[in-house]
């Protein structure tokens, strides 16, 4: 019995058990890693400890799932579980495996006294089950305590408290949930309950015990509790200053070593299937460290005796606080907004190899932070210009944005060059995008942060003798302009067999999303270049800043009162990441093929075919692509491959894409940002019956109407600003967004129009950012740049979930404007 027959319910059950830190998923991992298939790569550890960062995410269930791909089994995952002593979690497991399974859960109630109560827990699996029922940790010996359904009756005040039923199979045993018992007095009904909604029993909700206003000093725990008594069970959700706090869903919560960014306020909503109550508003202040910020008193030998408070209870009861607290310095973005472009396959001039896996890890990092990404590989001039004007249109008040360039680039009297793809032998400025001159466009916004990051060389060109005059740049735009070398100095990548990284993004990728200041941050990258053999002397960050603010990129999104602006992007950002939906495809054979789509990059995706179905009489069967526009880059000798990697992609994962037992074919479609029309092919299938030796050939014709960010239309170009400035609200009309329980319903790839007009476009539409990454594998110098693993694919919305209308980020100018 392998891990992956084990149900969903199980699973998750067994995720809970494992996500704790004293006997959990790492001891676990490092159990199974007796085994060499199932050892997990530090790439695999680190992205399963990311899974905290996402709502629901479970680092343990991240762990089993993997297991699961590699056929780990069931007995092995036990002997693992015994080495570690995780009793309660072979408990569970050996009942599982032996098919005990609890159908009917016991419910919390409430009665009164002197009624009648009955919990029940019913349970399927081998013959032979008995039930044992338990209050708290006591063992219930009267005649019900050992049947499905415990009898409490007559109801006294004993009787109130938790109970849990355990069953058994001879040694092995699985315990249902947690029923709370409350009694009320007959003669009166508890306030905040409602008894209308089941008979015989009270459904409500009431918080009894709300948080407190806290007092901490940095570096301590911050902890705030808030319990509810509820029918059905209550369910938590922790809020700090108006935002939700997903990592948090439990009545306690924890911090440890609180900064100044966890100042303000917090509350939390309690809710069931019937109820919803908020708790009190408290505010939490975080007062000074006891070591730096110590209070100064002057004492009778007229010496000065640093007094300091040294455990949080002290902080929280001390009445005097020091006469100059820390101001509140936490900034927010009024959203966050990035441009990753990597230039590799220049025509004219030497082939790059590190931009590709250098844009992939940079764009799942900044998504962590709940960036919106547009990442982009191999653009030419046009596509470049059109591309980071559509970006500079996105920057407005309170935005951060971020411009990442990777490729081939120099630096003439000052002023820095970015060289696309097909720019001549022998080039000038007039061929490449001036950076200083994207710098002065910048400024002309009144974004709160704005991060334009260079990867490229900075040697002089000496075909260029051309000064460009950008203009003055302001000392008010919070820029901070980052350079992976010095001037007159090459930036380098460290070229493998499979996947190069450039010697920047090594080491920006270790701080990139650490909470400090981003000057800070980019300090601290330039040390470890510094502290590596191999950069020393050849390579060193160069950093230029106005920024006067202490502002992150891992500083919390706070939309500004103009929610249009904030949707408009939230929706330009879901436009670039369309993917087709998956299509069924039936041939008069009977075979049935199912083509799904990938995205790698904005501009990047993997289309693969598989059988799911085909008659007994045919023997052998294939679905390959063929007959693609002449717009898109197609590898032909890499097409219809039956691997990822034979395909041509490096990075792209095995998440959402057939699993490893389904044989399925790859091909792989490179810069969709020139496709000037819908994308339309040929799915040809080729099959043989078993009494006939010549194949068969059936074709059918497949559009997808424009994926991904081939609908922003980059190969057109701009207007220039002072055209565009003249767009009012009126001349855009923002679509609105069909929305069922389930989902979002199918729009066809025809239609121009939103099936639902009742709906508008709202912020929790569209995903902002995707928060599961994997981070490549890195080890200290001199052996740096190990091989990474193969990183996780980056999310992209199927094509149900927008329509395919033509968009423009500068069709938001209009919203620029406050």
């Amino acid at each position: 019995m392998s891990v992956g027959s084990l149900g969903e319910e199980a699973l998750n059950r067994l995720s809970v058990m494992l996500d704790n830190a004293t006997c959990g998923w790492r001891q676990l991992a490092s159990m199974t890693s007796e085994q060499p298939k199932f050892r997990c790569s530090e790439n695999e550890l680190t992205s399963c400890s990311l899974q905290v960062l996402k709502p629901q995410g479970s680092s343990g269930r991240t762990l089993l799932a993997w297991l699961a791909e590699r056929s780990c089994s069931v007995d092995f995952l036990l002997h693992c579980l015994r080495k570690m002593d995780h009793q309660e979690a072979v408990q569970y497991l050996t009942a599982v495996a032996e098919g005990i399974q609890i159908v009917v859960q016991p419910q919390s109630q409430q009665a009164v006294l002197g009624g009648r109560l009955v919990l029940t827990c019913r349970a399927a699996g081998p013959p032979g089950l008995s039930y044992q029922w338990f209050k708290s940790k006591e063992e219930i010996l009267d005649e019900t305590g050992s049947t499905p359904e415990l009898v409490l009756c007559p109801l006294v005040p004993v009787h109130q408290g938790h109970y849990i039923c355990r069953v058994n199979l001879g040694e092995n045993c699985v315990f249902s949930q947690w029923a709370r018992v409350s009694l009320v007095d007959s003669s009166a009904s508890s306030p905040g309950w409602s008894t209308s909604l089941f008979p015989g029993s009270v459904s409500g909700l009431r918080i009894t015990h709300q948080p407190e206003p806290q007092t901490v000093a940095e570096g301590d725990t911050l902890s705030l509790r808030c319990n509810a008594e509820a029918n059905p069970p209550a369910r938590y959700e922790w809020y700090h200053n108006k935002l939700a706090m997903p990592q948090h869903k439990t009545p306690s919560l924890k911090i440890p070593c609180v900064t100044t960014a966890n100042r303000g306020q917090y509350r939390c909503k309690v809710f069931n299937l019937y109820h919803t109550a908020w708790s009190d508003t408290v505010k939490v202040t975080i007062g000074p460290s006891s070591i730096a910020y110590a209070s100064w008193v002057e004492v009778d030998d007229g010496r000065e005796e640093a007094h300091s408070s040294t455990t949080s209870s002290e902080v929280h009861t001390r009445k005097e606080m020091p006469d100059n607290p820390l101001p509140d310095t936490r900034f927010y973005a009024t959203d966050k907004v990035a441009l990753l472009i990597g230039n590799m396959n220049y025509l004219y001039h030497t082939q790059l190899c590190a931009p590709i896996a250098d844009v992939y890890e940079l764009t799942n990092l900044l998504r962590q932070m709940d960036f919106k990404v547009v990442s982009l590989l191999d653009l030419n001039w046009q596509e470049m210009h059109s591309a980071v004007t559509e970006f500079l249109l996105l920057l407005d008040k309170g935005v951060y944005g971020l411009l990442y360039f990777a490729g081939h680039g120099y630096e003439n009297y000052g002023n820095s060059f970015m060289v696309p793809i097909d720019a001549p032998t022998s080039y000038t400025s007039d061929h490449c995008l001036c950076v200083q001159h994207i710098l002065t466009r910048m400024q002309e916004k009144q974004t709160g942060l704005n991060v334009f990051l260079l990867d490229m060389c900075r040697k002089k060109n000496p075909n260029d003798d051309i000064i460009v005059q950008p203009g003055l740049l302001k000392v008010t735009a919070n820029i901070v302009f980052g350079y992976a070398t010095c001037v007159d100095a090459e930036a380098y990548e460290v070229k493998r067999e499979d996947v190069s990284n450039g010697i920047f993004i090594n080491f920006l990728k270790k701080r990139v999303c650490e909470d400090e200041k981003v000057t800070v941050m980019l300090d601290r990258v330039a040390e470890d270049m510094g502290r590596c053999a191999i950069t020393q002397g050849r390579q060193a960050l160069e950093l230029r800043s106005n920024l006067c603010e202490r502002r992150s990129l891992t500083d919390q999104i706070q939309p500004s009162e103009c929610s249009a602006s904030y949707s408009a992007r939230n929706l330009q950002w879901a436009v670039a990441h369309v993917l087709p939906r998956s299509h069924r495809l039936r041939f008069d054979c009977g075979v049935v093929v199912q083509l799904g789509f990938a995205a790698e990059f904005s501009n990047i995706m993997v289309i693969y075919t598989r059988i799911l179905e085909k008659p007994k009489e045919i023997v052998s069967c294939t679905a390959q692509l063929t007959d693609f526009p002449e717009d898109v880059d197609i590898d032909l000798k890499k097409t219809n491959q039956e691997t990822l990697l034979e395909a041509g992609s490096l990075l792209l994962f095995r998440e959402n894409l057939p699993s490893p037992e389904d044989p399925s074919l790859y091909t792989r479609i490179c810069r969709l940002q020139s496709l000037k029309r819908e994308l339309k092919f040929i799915v040809c299938l080729h099959y043989s019956y078993s009494n006939m030796d010549e194949e068969v050939e059936e074709r059918q014709s497949v559009t997808v109407g424009k994926p991904l960010v081939s609908k922003l239309n980059l190969h057109e170009p701009r207007l220039p600003p002072s055209a565009s400035s003249s767009l009012t609200l009126d001349s855009f009309s923002v679509p609105e967004c069909p929305y069922s329980t389930d989902g979002f319903t199918s729009v066809g790839s025809t239609s121009n129009t939103w099936s639902n007009a009742e709906r508008e476009v709202s912020t929790t539409d569209f995903p902002s950012s995707t928060k599961g990454v994997s981070i490549p594998e890195e080890t200290d110098c001199p052996d740096l740049f190990d091989a990474p693993q193969p990183l996780v694919v980056s999310t992209s919305l199927s094509l149900n979930q927008v329509n395919d209308s033509s968009y423009k980020f500068s069709d938001m100018y209009n919203f620029h404007s406050y």
